[in-house]
């Protein structure tokens, strides 16, 4: 793999990411493929197909406190056609009262090179377990 393809894999990631930070569906929508599957806490354990189970997420808006999310220690592995890119993901943000927070969730999201170029087709979040 080469270092452009790398860093194209780890900029769609941080461009979805942030249209999810902000409920951007036009952008969201733009990098996913219709057919996108998903295993999520919110899916309370059953596989997630298509988009419009996000869309009623996205429907509620943005987060009215400031939040901040980082890519922890992203790894990247390209299988030809497909690209496997997992990190964990940190949101900083302020909770009622003024209290700071970080969460963390293990992601893994799954690339495919289409003829329109790389789309989001499958992605796996899980929160991590709570420092000791």
């Amino acid at each position: 793999m080469t270092d452009s393809t790398e860093a194209e894999l780890l900029e769609l990631t941080r461009r979805l990411l942030d249209s999810i930070a902000n409920a951007d569906w036009a952008t969201y929508e733009q990098l996913c493929d219709p057919s996108l599957s998903a295993f999520e806490p919110e899916g309370r354990g059953h596989l997630i197909e298509g988009l419009d189970f996000h869309r009623y997420y996205f429907a509620l808006g943005p987060s009215s406190s400031p939040r901040n999310t980082t890519i922890a220690a992203p790894h990247v592995r390209l299988m030809g056609d497909v690209a496997v890119v997992a990190y964990v993901r940190l949101v900083q943000s302020i909770l009622e009262g003024g209290k700071t927070v970080t969460t963390a969730f293990e992601e893994t999201r799954v690339w495919q090179r289409q003829a329109s170029g790389w789309r989001h087709v499958h992605f796996h979040r899980s929160p991590c377990a709570p420092a000791n």
